[in-house]
């Protein structure tokens, strides 16, 4: 199976022992010049609003989307409607966004938490590396 926006990856015990133990990441990405992708299954130790530039927001849970600029927050959604800008990853799932809009939407209860998923950092290859084993 080659890579696409919206494939599902899941590690094998091959990756036992490394950052990539027992994760699932979504590719967000796929071009010429490589993949960018998130883990999707591993909570991050703090909340949205437990970030200091966050504190008036609602909580909102916070995942570890890799280990590549985990200083940085990334997002995906399900609400072109309300969030312009948005690039389509598969679906009705987007990347990306007007994220001060998102933020906006999720505090006034317009945008609901379960159709938005934030990340800290992200998972990245290069267009000359292996692609990782599909699932």
């Amino acid at each position: 199976m080659h890579m696409r926006t919206g494939t599902i990856i899941t590690s094998t015990a091959l990756l036992n022992g490394s950052s990539f133990e027992k994760t699932v990441i979504v590719i967000a990405e796929h071009n010429e010049k490589g993949s960018l992708g998130f883990i999707i299954n591993q909570p991050f130790s703090r909340s949205f609003h437990e970030l200091e530039e966050f504190k008036h927001s609602i909580p909102v849970p916070l995942f570890t989307g890799g280990p590549v600029q985990n200083d940085m927050l990334y997002f995906l959604h399900r609400r072109a409607d309300l969030i312009d800008e948005g690039q389509l990853v598969d679906g009705n799932v987007y990347l990306y966004g007007d994220f001060k809009t998102a933020v906006q939407l999720l505090n006034t209860g317009v945008l609901p938490v379960t159709d938005v998923k934030l990340f800290i950092g992200y998972c990245g290859w290069d267009a000359g590396e292996l692609e990782p084993e599909i699932a």
